[in-house]
C-alpha cells in the first residue's frame, strides 16, 4: 500500500466510532439545506493505494478523479451500521439514472477487518447491495495510515472468542465532491431521503458539466422514512 500524504493541519474529525452498535439517527437538515454534517474544515481528498477485491492496486485519488467519492470504513461481519449504510446507498443509487451512477459516483468500502474479510467475502457482500461498489483491503497498519491521514479514529478489534469479535470503526461516510475535498460526513442513521436530496446536488454542484448534462425531467423521488436509516 502506498500513501502519499497531502493533508495539512486538518482538525481531527469528531466522528462517532462504532463497535457496530446503536447511534442516534440524523435529524432535520441544517440551515444550509444539506442533510450531511458539515465538517469543521474541508477535508482534502486523500491520496492512497490499497488492494481491490480482484487483487489489483486501487489508487483512490486517480480512480475517483472527477467523481463524487463516498468513502466508508467498515467490515462485512458488522451487524448493523455497515449493512444499513450500504443498503441505503444502494437503494438511492438504484433511483438515479445509470449514467449518473456509472460516470459520476464512486462508492468505496475499506475493510477494517482484513483477518476475516477476504477479497472473495468482501466482493460477495458488496454485490449483495450493489455490484458497482468498490471494496478495498490492506494490512491493519495500511488501513490505520489512511485513517490517520483523514483524521479518523483508528479502527479497533475488540476482545472476543476465536473469530467472534466486533471491530470499532468510524461510523460516518465521507462525501468527497468531484472538485476534490469533502465538506460533509453522513453519520449512522442518515435516511435514504436525505441521500436522495444531497447526492444529486453534490453531483450537480461539483462534477464539471453535470448540471447542464443532468437528465432532463429527472425528478428525485422522496422516500418515506423507514427505520433504521431508511
Amino acid at each position: 500500500m502506498t500513501l502519499r500524504l497531502r493533508l495539512r493541519s486538518l482538525p481531527v474529525l469528531a466522528l462517532c466510532v462504532a463497535a457496530c452498535g446503536p447511534a442516534p439517527a440524523a435529524d432535520a437538515p441544517p440551515d444550509d439545506g444539506w442533510a450531511g454534517e458539515v465538517l469543521p474544515a474541508p477535508l482534502e481528498r486523500p491520496d492512497f493505494t490499497l488492494t481491490d477485491t480482484g487483487g489489483r492496486p486501487y489508487d483512490f485519488l486517480a480512480e475517483s478523479e472527477g467523481k463524487v467519492a463516498l468513502l466508508f470504513f467498515g467490515y462485512t461481519y458488522c451487524p448493523d451500521v455497515c449493512p444499513v449504510h450500504m443498503a441505503n446507498l444502494a437503494a438511492v443509487l438504484d433511483d438515479l439514472p445509470p449514467r449518473v451512477v456509472r460516470d459520476w459516483i464512486e462508492v468505496v468500502f475499506v475493510s477494517t477487518d482484513p483477518e476475516r474479510d477476504t477479497p472473495e467475502r468482501i466482493r460477495s457482500w458488496l454485490d449483495g447491495f450493489h455490484p458497482g461498489f468498490v471494496g478495498l483491503r490492506g494490512t491493519p497498519a495500511e488501513v490505520h495510515a489512511v485513517e490517520d491521514a483523514l483524521g479518523l479514529p483508528r479502527s479497533l478489534v475488540e476482545a472476543g472468542e476465536d473469530d467472534a469479535y466486533f471491530v470499532g470503526h468510524a461510523a460516518q461516510i465521507l462525501a468527497f465532491g468531484a472538485d476534490g475535498p469533502a465538506r460533509h460526513a453522513y453519520p449512522w442513521g442518515t435516511r435514504q431521503r436525505d441521500w436522495l436530496r444531497d447526492l444529486p446536488r453534490l453531483v450537480r454542484e461539483t462534477v464539471p458539466g453535470a448540471a447542464e448534462a443532468w437528465p432532463r425531467g429527472l425528478s428525485v423521488p422522496t422516500r418515506p422514512s423507514a427505520p433504521p436509516g431508511g
